[in-house]
């Protein structure tokens, strides 16, 4: 049973995921609140598997209760999912920073959303590649300097090299092709390099490699 808590200052859009989980079977919503605060102290009792979270909300934003989740070791399982009403929103990035596993737009089909929330909760990161290809591309910057992140080091050639690529945007099959080894090495890399990292999930080893330098981001469009 995957357990839910939806955190959005709209009621309405709360009745709907709702209604929408609550006729899923292996799905259950343990609670709804209106605003960040109100999110985190729901989470903080319920311990969800996902936390469904609107970016912009009154009293917390978004990012800060996911800041605070991901922050929190009893809450180490408990895996963020930000909602919001644009596809390149200015706050995602700052949201996968967080901790957040990823991101849906608030009009996502009802099939994805539940699809979402299944990726999610058997711990992978719900960036496709198109999406973090788009997203990484346009919202983050270089470093200043060339120097590595901490952790770097800690990584083998082809810990790096496996990173480097899942930043810009492809699947573990799209990593074997590349490489020229099976999916399962690939995602063995790929998990090993998170291990070593002590990333929640794919979606913050994609932060790393960006912020470490192993990977440039394109120059914002003005």
């Amino acid at each position: 049973m995957i357990r839910v808590a939806v955190v959005d200052d709209q009621a309405l859009m709360r009745a709907g995921f709702r209604a929408l989980l609550d006729a899923e079977d292996g799905i259950e919503v343990v609670g709804e609140a209106s605003d960040g605060e109100q999110g985190l102290a729901l989470v903080r009792e319920q311990v969800p598997d996902i936390a469904l979270v609107d970016v912009q909300m009154p009293v917390m934003t978004g990012i800060e209760a996911t800041r605070r989740i991901a922050a929190d070791p009893r809450l180490a399982g408990v895996r963020v999912i930000i909602l919001t009403n644009y596809g390149l929103d200015e706050y995602v990035f700052e949201a996968l920073h967080a901790g957040a596993s990823g991101f849906l737009l608030k009009d996502t089909e009802p099939a994805e959303l539940l699809q979402a929330i299944d990726v999610v909760a058997r711990g992978d990161a719900l960036l496709s590649p198109s999406i973090t290809r788009r997203l990484i591309g346009e919202f983050v910057s270089r470093p200043p300097d060339n120097a590595a992140a901490p952790g770097v080091e800690m990584l083998t050639r082809r810990e790096r090299e496996v990173t480097a690529l899942a930043a810009r945007g492809l699947t573990n099959e799209e990593i074997a092709a590349y490489m020229v080894i099976s999916p399962f090495t690939a995602k063995t890399h790929i998990s090993r390099a998170m291990t070593k990292l002590g990333a929640r999930d794919r979606a913050q080893l994609v932060v790393f490699a960006y912020e470490s330098g192993l990977v440039t981001a394109r120059t914002p469009r003005a």
